[in-house]
């Protein structure tokens, strides 16, 4: 375990795009939106949360930093004291803090609002951590990728692993979620090609496991898998172009997306009742829960928009990973779907 307080470096600036509707079902009105230049210069921008504090929180997975910014867009950043940790995945505890994986670090990160980062090593060598999320049970849950496993931290740092896949040589987990029955929700990507078939897993607490194949063969799921207000999981299908939708029983629906080779990555559920999520082709997405999907293009041309995450206020942010900035889109009011 290995604790410092970071040296923070704080600015703020940004440039200002109105955005026109690509066809598509969906509200017609435009979206505004704002761009954040991050001061790192090819910080590799990924995940993104709203933290305890009011601000956002970001992963730099090529500065290995920690990454602030407030609704007003000032930046602050904090290394990591790993180095080439490479953060990736970043979610809010329940305890006030803000938690993170170090993909090739092979550890979990915790922040304080205050910028105070504590590591602690996972018990599996080079497991490849790449999501993590708040359970319902005072501990935050993570995926590992290379070893097909699900790990658990108390807030005291007390890592726990169970499998998450059968059997996990062949499949790794990339998502993880958790479901409206208190279950982990996982997507798990097959590693054996062609016609690789890809799973969406239900984890209990106690470990037990259920797959569930999804229709679409190499669809190569993303680590977005998020519950709906509907009481089911949607979840991002990258190379099948689709937006999934299964139920806690395991019946799957797929919407494909209105532009080809969109490359769908994360969601966050907004305050209009719709999910919103990325498209690595320069775009953000907006599907309700009876499928009609919109999307806006980014201003900036080949951001690859990568994490997403609502704010109190009902701003969408996310980051662009190949721009280096942070982009806010502030939705045109609508009626709730």
């Amino acid at each position: 375990m290995n604790t410092r307080m970071a040296k923070a470096q704080a600015i703020g600036c940004h440039a200002v795009a109105i955005l026109a509707v690509l066809p598509g079902p969906g509200p017609a009105a435009a979206q505004s939106f704002t761009e954040f230049l991050i001061p790192t210069h090819k910080s590799g921008p990924s995940y993104i949360t709203a933290g305890p504090d009011g601000a956002l929180w970001f992963t730099e997975i090529s500065g290995d930093k920690i990454g602030r910014i407030t609704t007003a867009g000032t930046i602050t950043e904090f290394p990591v004291p790993t180095p080439n940790s490479q953060p990736y995945s970043i979610d809010a505890g329940p305890d006030g803090n803000v938690w993170f994986v170090e993909y090739a670090g092979n550890k979990i990160g915790r922040i304080t609002p205050s910028g105070i980062i504590t590591e602690f090593e996972i018990p599996t060598a080079d497991s490849q951590p790449v999501a993590i999320n708040a359970g319902p049970d005072h501990a935050m849950w993570f995926a590992e990728l290379r070893t097909g496993k699900i790990g658990r931290i108390t807030f005291t740092g007390t890592i726990t692993e169970f499998p998450a896949t059968s059997p996990p040589s062949e499949r790794g987990p990339r998502g993880i979620t958790i479901g409206p029955d208190g279950n982990l929700w996982s997507t798990v990507e097959a590693r054996l090609a062609p016609n690789a078939v890809n799973m969406i897993a239900r984890i209990t607490p106690t470990g037990s496991i259920t797959e569930f194949p999804v229709p679409t063969l190499n669809c190569s799921l993303a680590s977005g898998i998020l519950a709906g207000p509907d009481g089911a999981l949607w979840f991002a299908e990258e190379d099948g172009n689709k937006i999934g939708r299964i139920t806690t029983s395991g019946a799957i629906t797929e919407f494909p997306l209105p532009t080809p080779h969109s490359l769908p990555r994360a969601f966050t559920a907004g305050a209009d009742g719709a999910l919103w999520f990325t498209q690595r082709a320069d775009r953000i997405g907006r599907i309700t829960m009876s499928g009609a999907i919109t999307e806006f293009a980014v201003p900036t041309a080949k951001a690859s928009p990568y994490g997403i995450a609502t704010a109190a206020d009902g701003t969408i942010w996310f980051t662009e990973q190949a721009s280096n900035k942070i982009g806010k889109l502030t939705p045109a009011p609508t009626a709730r779907d």
